[in-house]
C-alpha cells in the first residue's frame, strides 16, 4: 500500500528545525504531550521522524522506531485543523512504507482505548489488537491502559 499524497501536501523528514513547530502543536492535542526533548532525543537516536506540510505549514508528523524486522510507531499526530480529512490515513501508510523499505515485517503501536477515531483508523489499515498494557498512560484519574496493536507488513 503506497501513500497517496494530496498535491499541496509534502512528507519529508523532521529536522532540528521542526522541533518549536512540533511541540507547539503536540500539547493542542493530547493531555499528556511529549516534551520537545523528546523529539530531540528520536531525532538524536535517529528514528524515522517525519512532518507533513501543506504550503510550507507544518500540521502533521510521526516518529518511529525501526530495530531489526519491527517498526514500533511511537507518536503520530495530525494538529486538530486538520484532522478528520485523511491526513492522519496517509501519514501512517507512509510510516507503514518506511517501515518496510526498512525491512520491518510487522508495526506495533499503542493507543489509549479512549481514543476511538485512532482506533477505528488502526482496525482500518490492517492493525489487530494485540495485547492490553495495563496503566500505561497517564490520566486524570490516575492511570489509562493502553492497547497493543500490531499489523503484518
Amino acid at each position: 500500500m503506497n501513500a497517496v499524497l494530496k498535491p499541496e501536501t509534502r512528507l519529508r523528514p523532521m529536522q532540528a528545525a521542526d522541533l518549536d513547530t512540533v511541540s507547539r502543536i503536540e500539547p493542542t492535542i493530547f493531555p499528556y504531550p511529549w516534551t520537545r526533548g523528546n523529539f530531540s532525543d528520536s531525532l538524536s537516536a535517529g528514528h524515522s521522524c517525519w512532518v507533513y506540510e501543506r504550503d510550507g505549514e507544518l500540521f502533521g508528523y510521526a516518529v518511529m522506531m525501526l530495530v531489526l524486522d519491527e517498526a514500533h510507531l511511537l507518536n503520530i499526530s495530525i494538529a486538530a485543523p486538520w484532522q478528520g480529512k485523511g491526513y492522519g490515513r496517509n501519514l501512517l501508510a507512509h510510516m507503514m512504507d518506511i517501515g518496510r523499505q526498512h525491512g520491518a515485517l510487522n508495526m506495533f503501536l499503542e493507543v489509549r482505548p479512549s481514543n476511538q477515531a485512532a482506533l477505528s483508523l488502526y482496525e482500518s489499515m490492517g492493525f489487530n489488537e494485540m495485547a492490553v498494557r495495563r496503566g500505561y498512560y497517564p490520566a486524570p484519574e490516575g492511570r489509562e491502559d493502553a492497547v497493543l496493536m500490531g499489523a503484518a507488513l
